[in-house]
């Protein structure tokens, strides 16, 4: 790989890209202590490994840029394997774009080395990027495991059971048509057998990503029907306003919750009714348009709205109130707080619906990943399909099958791809 070489120094954010209290960039490669020492004002070298110094991190003038902590490792202990320093500043985005600027005037240049250095797979380098952009504990647990290595594990097992098959068909190539020892047999069961296992794990991606990405979820129904106080109950805070006067929420309210581990984006909207008023009738606008872009509406039913027989796409209906009325189906009592955690059951169904299937198998939340396992099953297929045909035949298919499984987790992955994969990283491993 000629755009990723290992003899010269690199850098990167090892924290998000965004606004905190610190921020980590990490340094790596040959001269990498000698290389921040020059912008860094403090004692740096002849540090023992693992030794953490105060300073300031400065331009090629000398001047102060932010106060740092800078932690010094030899080669061999750091991350990447290679001689490090990591440099802890504050986390303001402008702090963080001037070390880096200065970083790479110093001769350090943006790079992903661990993979490089054979430390991690491409699966669990992507898992790093999952890991820190995690918005729920689910989508942190699943991009843990796919750290540890379970994505490569699970391709490791496929290509062993790959190899072997096509070790099998290269006996039968090695010798002419009269010295064939015996007849070769396609192993259905076996190639199906690695088929259903790697389309169990392509099938997480979808719910995968609902745990990562999250859901939009809108609060809808007619003015007074309950849609504020079902929000302020689903956060657990008071955060709309609630009234008997109708039409008291103009505009959506927008809140972040987490529902049994999927992050939602919850909104309450303004009342549907007929009005006016041309403030209420752009809220009411407005409405209808996050209702026509959401995951899921959750339409709210008071006792006083008339039943709605139809089905509409991508709606629960839930009736409020329950304290004054009893209705069939899903209720709550804002004022009681029964029902609440029926709604919230309701919703996580629904999102959840198309959930990931057996869970003994890895999740995946790359797209890419999705994609190599997609060309590995239809390569496996394809040799299925053409059993009948030669040895030398059949033997490409599963050859393309082992080209895709080698791209899955990086063994053979060219320059172009990995720039596109790495440049979006906010991490130095």
């Amino acid at each position: 790989m000629t755009g990723y070489t290992t003899d010269e120094p690199i850098y990167a954010l090892a924290t998000p890209f965004s606004p905190s209290a610190l921020a980590v960039v990490r340094t790596s490669g040959n001269d990498s202590i000698a290389l921040v020492s020059s912008v860094f004002k403090g004692r740096l070298k002849d540090r023992p490994s693992n030794s953490a110094v105060h300073g300031w991190i400065v331009d090629k003038e000398g001047k102060k840029v932010d106060e740092v902590v800078a932690v010094v490792y030899g080669r061999g202990h750091g991350y990447t394997g290679e001689e490090a320093v990591e440099i802890m500043c504050h986390g303001s985005l402008p702090v963080i774009r001037k070390v880096s600027s200065i970083l790479e005037e110093a001769g350090f240049r943006r790079a992903y080395r661990a993979f490089i250095h054979g430390r991690m797979d491409l699966t669990e380098a992507e898992a790093v990027e999952e890991l820190v952009s995690a918005k729920g504990e689910r989508s942190r647990e699943d991009a843990l495991s796919r750290l540890s290595g379970s994505i490569r594990k699970e391709a490791e097992k496929a290509r062993d059971e790959i190899v072997q098959i096509l070790a099998s068909l290269e006996v039968q190539l090695d010798y002419g048509e009269d010295e064939i020892p015996e007849e070769w047999i396609f192993p259905k069961e076996r190639v199906e057998r690695i088929i259903e296992r790697l389309e169990r794990i392509r099938s997480t991606y979808s719910s995968s990503r609902l745990y990562s990405q999250g859901a939009k979820v809108v609060l809808a129904g007619r003015t007074n029907a309950g849609k504020s106080s079902l929000f302020n109950a689903l956060l657990k805070e008071n955060r709309a306003i609630v009234s008997d006067t109708e039409g008291t929420t103009r505009d959506y309210i927008e809140a972040q919750v987490e529902m049994e581990g999927i992050p939602v984006r919850l909104f309450d909207t303004a009342g549907l009714r007929d009005s006016g008023d041309d403030i209420e009738k752009e809220g009411i606008r407005r409405s209808e348009e996050l209702m026509d872009s959401a995951d899921l509406v959750v339409y709210v039913l008071s006792p006083e709205d008339e039943k709605i027989e139809e089905k509409r796409d991508r709606t629960i209906f839930v009736h409020s109130k329950s304290d004054i009325a009893e209705s069939e189906g899903i209720s709550f009592s804002s004022l009681t707080g029964d029902g609440i955690s029926s709604v919230v059951e309701a919703i996580v169904s629904y999102l959840t619906k198309e959930s990931r299937g057996a869970e003994d198998v890895p999740v995946i939340e790359s797209e890419r990943q999705e994609r190599k396992l997609g060309e590995t099953v239809e390569a496996l297929k394809e040799a299925e399909q053409n059993s009948n045909e030669s040895v030398d035949i059949i033997a490409l298919f599963f050859q393309s099958a082992l080209s895709s499984l080698s791209e899955l987790t990086g063994e053979t992955t060219s320059d172009d791809i990995l720039e596109v994969l790495f440049s979006s990283f906010c991490l130095g491993k």
